[in-house]
């Protein structure tokens, strides 16, 4: 029986805390970035890891150094040592078992919200609504019930209750029942949507942004009876996972789930026949389900700022995708036949991930998905739309690689 390979756990201080990564005894630099990335959110190419260094050659000083966000404090004491270079290997860098590294992140190349500032996006959302409450609270001093006007609404069919410091939904609003279709419930202190939300019969638009819904207090039970739904944007709060039942809204045209903690996409999304835009950056997906293939009316697509490393190959099926972001990811390669099945796309955004433009050229179909993308920024340039001339393929060039 052939032994395992020998490890090593090396020390990696980073955001004010110390991360322990066991990594084998071979290892190159560039493996334990890899490692580090779901551990931290941190890209690979984001990261310079700095050891402290057992090297005799090397003097270590203190030095006083203006950090990036990752720290709590605008000012560290940081020890200077050897920066470990990718290709090197770990032993050849004097890095042993139980050595500390030092993390150092560059801004921006990171992905989800992370723990990369000092607060979260959440936090810096409630810290701005209070605010914001707080000055309503003092030009307008009347009541919430003067102002809501449930006659009006089921003449309208619209239920505007947006930047109203709302702790719930009023009763008022199941009272016009089937008679409103737009419910903007948006920049509230919202905990709950109860099943009572299954009387709006007649719902178009459903907008819960910037609230403080969780997983627990969200019926998706009474959410899967509004088969007239087509546009809902949950944006903006606590949600960790979206449940089966999302897949029974098939009228559904138009989905915001951005900016919350959702690791992952059911299965049951493939339902969504009619689902035109998918809006959901800023969380901690890992994995897609093959089945998004089978959401055939997607034309937009922002999956910007998760930890995804792979994209499903179903992603070719997506013969109506115009436009598909993916800034800040760790991905290292795209479906083969995205360029080549996708006949229509032509904003594709791969800021900040490991794809450059050299690896999009070997892609199979790239020269016409590229011709596309040329004849849009040539009618950008006849209309004056945009700063320059300089066409952006979606990705980075190989020079801008650390």
């Amino acid at each position: 029986m052939e032994s395992s390979p020998p490890t090593i756990t090396v020390q990696v201080k980073f955001a004010g805390r110390t991360i322990p990564v066991e990594v084998p005894a071979a290892a190159t630099t560039a493996e334990l970035k890899r490692l580090l990335q779901p551990l931290t959110n941190v890209l690979p190419r984001g990261q310079k890891l700095v050891c402290k260094g057992t090297d005799p050659q090397t003097p270590t000083t203190y030095r006083e150094r203006r950090f990036s966000p990752v720290v709590t404090s605008p000012h560290s004491l940081v020890l200077a040592g050897k920066v470990l270079q990718d290709a090197a290997t770990l032993s050849s860098m004097q890095v042993v078992d139980g050595s500390k590294v030092m993390l150092i992140a560059s801004q921006g190349l990171h992905q989800g919200d992370g723990p990369l500032t000092k607060h979260s996006s959440s936090s810096a959302t409630s810290v701005t609504k209070t605010s914001n409450i707080k000055e309503y609270q003092t030009q307008k001093p009347e009541t919430i019930a003067g102002k809501i006007h449930a006659a009006r609404w089921k003449v309208t069919g619209v239920a505007a209750l947006h930047d109203y410091d709302l702790k719930e939904l009023p009763e008022e609003v199941w009272y016009c029942g089937p008679s409103i279709r737009i419910l903007d419930a948006s920049n509230n202190c919202i905990k709950e949507i109860p099943h009572k939300i299954s009387a709006l019969k007649s719902l178009n638009k459903l907008l819960l942004t910037a609230n403080d819904i969780d997983d627990e207090n969200i019926s998706w039970e009474g959410l899967s009876c509004l088969q007239k739904l087509l546009n809902l944007s949950l944006s903006q709060n606590r949600l960790v996972s979206l449940p089966s039942t999302l897949g029974s809204l098939a009228s559904l045209r138009e989905l915001r789930i951005a900016n919350n903690r959702l690791d992952n996409l059911p299965i049951e999304i493939g339902s969504l026949k009619h689902l035109q835009i998918l809006i959901a950056n800023n969380n901690r997906i890992t994995t897609l389900p093959s089945s998004i293939g089978d959401c055939e009316s997607l034309t937009e697509v922002d999956l910007s700022s998760n930890l995804l490393t792979e994209l499903p190959e179903a992603f070719g099926k997506l013969y109506n995708l115009k436009v598909l972001h993916l800034r800040n990811n760790g991905l290292t390669s795209l479906p083969s036949t995205l360029f080549k099945k996708c006949m229509q796309l032509i904003t594709l955004d791969l800021h900040g991930t490991e794809i450059t433009n050299d690896i999009l050229r070997q892609v199979e179909g790239w020269e016409e998905f590229n011709e596309r993308r040329r004849q849009k920024h040539q009618k950008q340039l006849d209309f004056r739309v945009g700063s320059s001339g300089v066409f952006d393929e979606g990705a980075d060039d190989d020079n801008r690689r650390r």
